[in-house]
């Protein structure tokens, strides 16, 4: 009887003893959270993040919670419980920075990792932000739009008039008005609605009846209707932050890609390899975070878009590349809205 009290007394202790070690690697298991401003499913910035996590899980081996939100009304919750499961790392994408610096006070032994847009003058040791400066991929875009413009006017649709998203349309503009000095461009601004598919189509099928037949769409989720407006109209637009030349095949002539991917997954590793580090990293075009559909070998246009207009492409890639060359070497000046130079003073006064 003693002996049999004895082994599973043993047994009892041997169990506690695994359940104990069990969750202490359940507590050190890597872990942390992206917080969306939105919703997946935009085919743009969210999820082009989103596949950074993604790779992060894989390649990491760690563990990774993403948390959509509805709005802004919801941010603070989403960010509060993500602090609150005991997350390594926290990262919100595009979401308000004086939220964002106010729970790094209170929260100070966490880490935050933004992977693109806070405007803040500076930041605490235990944020770390990037930019990717998307002002020199959005010229090239701008080329392109006016180089095969045939009515000489161009739009952009624009998720929100601020100085991070005035960085795309300028960038733009002044790479329509490089190679089309009589084109006039257009802009409409969304009042920072980025989930509003019907706001996009609506703003951008009023341009096309303004005479435009080429929109850049800078509104995430919303852009999507001005996708679906080029189709609608028998005209064409260009997509933003991820390839979307697939998603109206023949209507979107390219797409400006931000690389929130790579930023995303590098700030997951810096805080899973010990390299996490405070403060601001400027990424763009010379770094690979930021770029066109074509760098990737994307040909969706050339397959499906009308003769007449793939029939431009090839003295439009020469222009892009030529152009591309000269920013790279310090040669041609884009105008950026976050820092803006003379360069700036007729683009944002016309």
């Amino acid at each position: 009887m003693k002996r049999t009290l004895y082994l599973l007394f043993s047994v009892l202790l041997l169990t506690l003893f695994l359940a104990a070690c069990g969750g202490e690697e359940e507590e050190d298991e890597f872990s942390f959270a992206l917080v969306l401003p939105g919703q997946l499913g935009d085919r743009s910035f969210a999820d082009s993040s989103n596949r950074g996590a993604e790779r992060a899980i894989e390649e990491l081996g760690v563990k990774g919670t993403i948390i959509e939100t509805t709005g802004i009304s919801e941010h603070e919750a989403a960010m509060r419980g993500a602090i609150q499961a005991g997350n390594d790392i926290v990262l919100p994408l595009a979401l308000d920075a004086q939220l964002l610096l106010d729970l790094a006070a209170e929260f100070p032994d966490q880490k935050f990792g933004a992977p693109s847009d806070v405007f803040a003058e500076s930041l605490p040791d235990n944020v770390a932000a990037f930019q990717i400066n998307v002002h020199e991929s959005s010229f090239l875009v701008g080329l392109i739009a006016g180089s095969m413009t045939e009515t000489k006017i161009v739009g952009a649709v624009v998720g929100g008039d601020a100085p991070s998203l005035n960085q795309f349309f300028y960038g733009y503009k002044q790479g329509v008005l490089e190679v089309c000095p009589d084109c006039q461009v257009l802009v409409g601004y969304l009042g920072f609605d980025f989930n509003n598919p019907t706001l996009g189509l609506e703003t951008a099928l009023g341009q096309y009846e303004q005479g435009a037949d080429i929109v850049y769409q800078v509104a995430g989720r919303s852009g999507e209707g001005v996708l679906e407006a080029a189709k609608q109209t028998g005209n064409f637009a260009i997509g933003v932050d991820s390839n979307q030349d697939w998603i109206q095949p023949g209507s979107v002539i390219v797409s400006m890609l931000k690389r929130v991917d790579v930023t995303t997954y590098t700030l997951i590793e810096w805080a899973k390899n010990g390299t996490f580090k405070g403060g601001f990293n400027e990424l763009g075009m010379a770094e690979g975070a930021a770029g066109i559909s074509w760098d990737e070998g994307s040909t969706t246009f050339e397959e499906e878009g009308p003769a007449d207009m793939v029939a431009k492409l090839p003295a439009v890639k020469e222009t892009v590349e030529t152009y591309r060359q000269q920013i790279l070497d310090g040669a041609y000046e884009v105008c950026d809205a976050l820092n803006p130079t003379p360069v700036c003073d007729p683009l944002m006064n016309n």
